[in-house]
């Protein structure tokens, strides 16, 4: 168990984290998916498990074993390859989409760094479809390269165990 040491508000790493939060926000929301690409590790896993709900329960619980996205650096390089082409329906028509990234919180992970944040993504399609809003939390790894911090692992928590987004082909 590796152990957390917060890393302050106003340090020049929390800054240094912060901007990279943001820089990856805009890269997603500008359609820039291969610069997004170059900001993750050659290892990275991206998971965004299924929130299951029980009747018996007021706990909700993140599932493991089924995931509405589980990608690893080969498979998001298709994702992006795909958005690329004419077969990305998905976003036919294109899409406005902004993310809306809060409460980023930083420590030290032994040599990488754990980033817990929020995040809420609007998505309008024109006026075909009532615009998309999507709530949730996120932990990040991120790992110091040569070229600066990357992405190691994501794992996002959606807020609703219901996608009541069509076409959910958006990373959060």
């Amino acid at each position: 168990m590796t152990t957390l040491t917060r890393i302050a508000y106003g340090s020049e790493t929390y800054h240094e984290v912060l901007a990279w939060v943001h820089d990856e926000a805009a890269c997603l929301d500008e359609r820039r998916h291969r610069d997004w690409l170059d900001m993750l590790t050659d290892d990275v896993r991206y998971r965004i498990p299924v929130r299951v709900t029980s009747a018996h329960s007021l706990d909700d619980s993140l599932r493991e074993d089924m995931a509405h996205l589980d990608e690893d650096s080969y498979s998001l390089r298709k994702r992006v390859e795909r958005f690329e082409t004419d077969h990305a329906w998905a976003e036919d028509p294109p899409s406005r989409t902004r993310r809306h990234i809060s409460n980023v919180r930083a420590w030290e992970a032994g040599d990488d760094l754990e980033v817990r944040s929020n995040v809420l993504l609007f998505r309008s399609r024109g006026d075909i479809h009532a615009p998309d809003l999507v709530s949730a939390g996120r932990v990040d790894r991120l790992r110091r390269e040569p070229d600066g911090l990357k992405l190691a692992d994501r794992v996002v928590a959606l807020d609703e165990s219901v996608v009541r987004m069509q076409n959910f082909a958006v990373f959060l």
